[in-house]
């Protein structure tokens, strides 16, 4: 069971990234910093949110606090990044030190305890922290990304009005293993 949790949470992290990704894909310079209002964060906020957050965390992730005192997490709410290539290169940069974080563990470190901030939990409950984390962000990155594009917008998962369709296919293929998303 421990295993397929590793397993089943790297590829929640993969499909993540991958939802960021596809949104990126279809957005331009101007669109990764358009701000609806003075209380909302851009595409590219978020995105240094959630580097930041990847960076401190991950890094040293069974041997250090998650909460790096060389972060500065005031600052990642402050627009910088200069272009979408340079966005994207932070994004991957954060998605890196996670992967070369939870890629190496073992069931056996699932129980073990970190520290985020001195609040003590395991390595389990770390990890679903930042999934969830990570989730809220990029559903947010997602979301602007379908207010931006509007009627152009190419959806990330089953299109509008092509639900049966998708179940139809789903169905046709009878009871199988496998993690959904597989095959993404």
């Amino acid at each position: 069971m421990d295993t397929n949790y590793l397993e089943g949470t790297r590829k929640q992290f993969r499909y993540y990234k991958s939802l960021g990704d596809r949104t990126f894909e279809q957005l331009n310079d101007e669109e990764i910093h358009h701000t609806y209002n003075t209380y909302s964060n851009n595409i590219a906020i978020i995105v240094k949110h959630i580097v930041g957050n990847m960076l401190s965390r991950w890094t040293n992730f069974l041997t250090e606090d998650g909460e790096k005192n060389w972060r500065q997490r005031d600052a990642e709410f402050e627009d910088s990044y200069t272009s979408k290539n340079e966005m994207i290169a932070a994004w991957e940069k954060g998605w890196q030190c996670l992967f070369d974080a939870i890629t190496p563990l073992k069931a056996e470190d699932l129980e073990r305890i970190i520290y985020i901030r001195n609040q003590e939990q395991t390595v389990v409950d770390a990890i679903n922290r930042q999934l969830a984390h990570y989730a809220y962000h990029i559903g947010q990155i997602v979301f602007i990304g379908t207010l931006l594009k509007d009627t152009q917008w190419k959806s990330l998962s089953i299109p509008k009005n092509e639900s049966q369709t998708f179940n139809d296919e789903k169905f046709s293929k009878g009871k199988h293993g496998g993690h959904f998303t597989d095959g993404i």
